[in-house]
């Protein structure tokens, strides 16, 4: 016996209207979403609509009622009236060394925003800020609805994992996207990603979408068709949505790997901060100020996310976040003191092992992929859900892009656990590193990220 839906169509019956290229009605989309949380539908059935989904795709009136109907799936939280035009949030759609969620969080909140960051764990290449913080002795991810308000209160940001309650629908739909080859459909990734952001009843989101080899779109104009449809689907949750598109060949910043980059993102906030790492953190920080109207332009906005942290203000926000969130207060005040000795609080890899240039030249090319395909498999990642990971595996780059640099000087310092890297490891790390001449590449020229911002008004 099947299960009817909307109009007395059957299950099989939305299946095969999707797989030959139809529209569903916001009611068939609401009783699918539906009989997927309550569990009346087959997996398999299920399967057979993602992937009608992925062969077909859908208009935006679909994405918008898919994304709708998943937010609501769950519980949607509620933040006191005097906070609702200041609540804003970042998602990255992943990359390589990707730490600016540990600095923009505390940046915004030192500016006057409430940042309650629901973040991801790594999987595959890419790093998840969740592992990051959970290298952080005593740093809990995990927190109740009602912690998360205290936090907020308090602080003004928190770093959390998602909730049990928060869009069920889409933990079910992920973990079949994944069995069934779908995780690259594009409405599928949207209501993934903007459901659980309209959960947290934000007033403004940014969305980092990246490009290049190191990430899943591999050129621009994938990145820019998934950046308006993400857009498209915020606004429709009535959230104020902008996209920063980033190039993602190389790696941001010079760390890769949980505990060194938890260093770097300490070293940012104390104004030490690489270029890179700082543009997108000013950049994403100020389109959320502009959007909640604490400032008039992005210019103005960058130039007050970049105060707040080579001011001191968003490391202030960060200590506070990690008492709050579980470390001890000397911990916390160690991690954030001057000169302080990282490695007396954060493991430490067991081994370390500098990588020499082969000639003399210009550092011209750092293959980001290739860097940390090598250190997901030393167990800085995971491969499946739920796996751990190695906190202390991780690489720091000693050159950058357009460095000239000599013969056998080391241009990485790779931090591994045992066993030992493999011959055929060793080699695939040093064909990370192209060096060469080129005139196109200066010496030491300053590398620019964000390549578009959406939607352009945003940009000035």
């Amino acid at each position: 016996m099947f299960l009817l839906l909307a109009d007395m169509l059957t299950v099989p019956d939305l299946i095969r209207k999707k797989r030959d290229g139809g529209q569903l009605s916001d009611d068939e989309i609401k009783a699918f979403i539906q009989a997927v949380k309550e569990k009346t539908i087959q997996d398999s059935q299920i399967g057979a609509m993602l992937m009608a989904i992925w062969l077909n795709g859908m208009v935006s009136a679909e994405i918008k009622a898919l994304t709708r109907e998943m937010m609501s799936s769950g519980e949607v939280m509620e933040w006191p009236d005097e906070w609702k035009n200041f609540m804003v949030d970042k998602h990255s759609t992943g990359g390589v060394g990707d730490k600016v969620s540990l600095v923009l969080a505390p940046a915004l909140a030192a500016c006057g925003c409430k940042v309650p960051m629901i973040s991801g764990r790594g999987l595959a290449h890419t790093g998840g800020t969740l592992d990051k913080l959970e290298s952080i002795p005593g740093f809990k991810v995990e927190q109740s609805r009602e912690q998360i308000l205290e936090i907020l209160d308090s602080v003004g940001c928190c770093i959390v994992g998602q909730t049990e309650t928060l869009v069920p629908a889409d933990r079910v739909l992920y973990a079949l996207r994944d069995i069934t080859g779908t995780v690259d459909s594009l409405p599928l990734i949207t209501s993934s990603i903007i459901s659980k952001k309209g959960a947290e009843s934000l007033s403004a989101l940014v969305l980092d979408v990246k490009f290049g080899r190191a990430a899943m779109c591999k050129d621009l104009e994938s990145a820019t068709e998934l950046a308006q449809m993400l857009v498209e689907a915020g606004n429709g949750l009535g959230i104020r949505t902008a996209a920063v598109l980033s190039g993602m060949n190389g790696s941001i910043g010079r760390c890769v790997g949980n505990s060194v980059e938890v260093i770097e993102s300490l070293e940012t906030l104390k104004g030490n901060g690489p270029d890179d790492l700082m543009e997108l953190v000013t950049t994403q920080g100020g389109l959320l100020l502009v959007m909640t109207g604490l400032v008039s332009d992005l210019s103005e906005g960058r130039k007050q996310i970049s105060e707040a942290v080579v001011g001191g203000a968003a490391l202030s926000k960060f200590q506070a976040m990690m008492e709050a969130q579980g470390v001890n207060s000397d911990t916390a005040q160690r991690l954030c003191t001057t000169n302080t000795d990282y490695y007396s609080i954060l493991r430490k890899a067991k081994h370390q092992l500098e990588l020499k240039a082969p000639a003399d030249g210009i550092v011209l090319e750092i293959d980001g992929l290739v860097l940390a395909q090598v250190l997901h498999r030393l167990g800085a990642g995971r491969s499946k859900a739920g796996e751990p990971v190695n906190h202390s595996v991780g690489a720091v780059l000693l050159v950058s892009i357009g460095q000239r640099v000599t013969k056998g000087v080391s241009w990485l310092r790779l931090h591994y656990e045992d066993p030992a890297l493999t011959p055929d490891q060793r080699n695939h790390l040093e064909s990370a590193l192209t060096v060469g001449t080129d005139k196109k590449i200066q010496t030491q020229q300053k590398r620019t990220l964000v390549e578009k911002i959406l939607p352009k008004k945003y940009a000035y």
